[in-house]
């Protein structure tokens, strides 16, 4: 996935600022319950047409590039 702003925006407007797929009201974090629930990308595409199989690697993309960044800090 090169450029996953291409599908995915921060709008503080829209759910709380969460991070949505570009021209829905659907937030990443939705999606990846979606797939954590055992949902196929087939189900979530059926039941969200407005969806397509590049929103839901946008949202992984994402998630992915956000973990990287957090740091553990021992206690």
């Amino acid at each position: 996935m090169k450029d996953i702003s291409m599908y995915i925006s921060i709008d503080p407007e829209l759910r709380f600022g969460k991070p949505c797929i570009k021209g829905t009201r659907i937030a990443v974090s939705d999606i990846l319950k979606w797939l954590a629930s055992g949902m196929t990308h087939e189900e979530i595409l059926h039941d969200y047409p407005s969806l397509r199989k590049e929103h839901i690697f946008a949202a992984l993309a994402f998630a992915a590039n956000r973990e990287s960044m957090i740091k553990i800090v021992a206690a």
